[in-house]
């Protein structure tokens, strides 16, 4: 019966001390995405180079939020003033990424206006040339013009959306979060 607890105890002790051999590995990315991997391969890299590795039962020193300065760098170094944050611990990286996000997507859904609206103003001129067509052809450019109005509404809606969440519901976020607002504008 001992022999049966020692081997049950041994058996539950075991994996955590395999466990506490192996390491972990941590970075950050560009965004200021926190990653963990047990396996070095696993680490994409260009983040090779900032990887920390500790074991499983160290606690986890603290990131630099951004790389180390040289040396021969003056002014004040990263430790000695910490990198500001929203209340929900993001900084300028993140916000930034999000606003490039939403702005890029304003920028795709003008130009997808703008090409489908180019494409209606074709078909109508076209139907305003076709006055001695026969009716089957008036009738199709008719139908084609309806398909592109709608199209148009939907890359409205898309353009108004995204030109929305640039102009006011980010700025609002930011606010709410305590974010920097000049985190939301371009970098000079």
């Amino acid at each position: 019966m001992k022999k049966m607890i020692l081997l049950i105890l041994g058996m539950l002790i075991l994996p955590s001390w395999i466990a506490n051999g192996q390491e972990i590995y941590r970075w950050v990315d560009e965004k200021g995405t926190v990653h963990f991997a047990d396996d070095f391969t696993l680490v994409p890299e260009k983040y090779r180079d900032q990887v920390q590795k500790r074991k499983p039962s160290e606690k986890p020193s603290p990131s630099p939020a951004r790389p180390l300065m040289r040396p021969e760098a003056t002014g004040p170094t990263p430790e000695s003033t910490p990198e500001k944050k929203d209340i929900l611990g993001r900084g300028e990286e993140w916000w930034r990424a999000k606003v490039k996000e939403w702005e890029d997507k304003l920028q795709n859904a003008q130009k997808n206006y703008d090409l489908v609206y180019y494409d209606l103003k074709q078909k109508e001129k076209e139907l305003a040339d076709a006055k001695f067509k026969p009716d089957s052809l008036k009738r199709r450019l008719k139908a084609e013009i309806k398909g592109l109005e709608e199209k148009l509404r939907e890359r409205e809606r898309e353009r108004d959306e995204a030109k929305n969440m640039v102009e006011k519901v980010l700025p609002k976020e930011a606010e709410d979060y305590k974010a920097d607002p000049g985190w939301l504008k371009p970098k000079e």
